[in-house]
């Protein structure tokens, strides 16, 4: 039925998700600061962790460096109608594109959206023109990233 949990998995308790949260704040914190930010034991926290990414529910830890941003401080989001029949072939033509970060595929009007870091607004627009000039590529909308939010850190 829609909205089960998947077979053989739980839901995510308040816990988990607490757990969760923290984790998106502070990727790095040690487990000891997370036990107690959460009123848990490390053993807890610790055996939590392991389960949730056992389970698929945690699938990595990343880091976001000030290169990352300083670099490519131009950022754009460019949604894209696909010709069905070229959508592997513009996938791999979008990821050899240097500004071209990740792409995400969705459902409904657009079928791609290509997340870009360029290091300036022209760079951002030659980028833009190629990947309109891309087979397969039907319809495009950019929009600028003005400012990003993240959970911030709790100490």
């Amino acid at each position: 039925m829609w909205g089960e949990a998947p077979r053989g998995t739980d839901r995510l308790d308040d816990t988990d998700q607490r757990l969760i949260a923290a984790l998106r704040r502070d990727g790095r914190a040690a487990v000891s600061d997370l036990a107690g930010q959460l009123g848990l034991s490390r053993a807890t926290v610790r055996a939590r962790i392991e389960r949730l990414m056992n389970r698929g529910e945690i699938s990595g830890f990343t880091v976001l460096t000030r290169s990352d941003v300083t670099t490519a401080p131009v950022r754009g989001l460019m949604m894209l109608a696909i010709d069905g029949r070229m959508t592997e072939k513009v996938v791999s033509r979008l990821l050899g594109l240097p500004p071209v970060q990740a792409v995400h595929t969705t459902n409904g009007h657009w079928d791609l959206i290509a997340e870009i870091g360029a290091r300036s607004l022209p760079e951002l627009d030659e980028t833009i023109l190629q990947i309109r000039r891309l087979d397969g590529v039907e319809r495009t909308e950019t929009n600028l990233q003005l400012s990003s939010r993240r959970p911030a850190a709790r100490f």
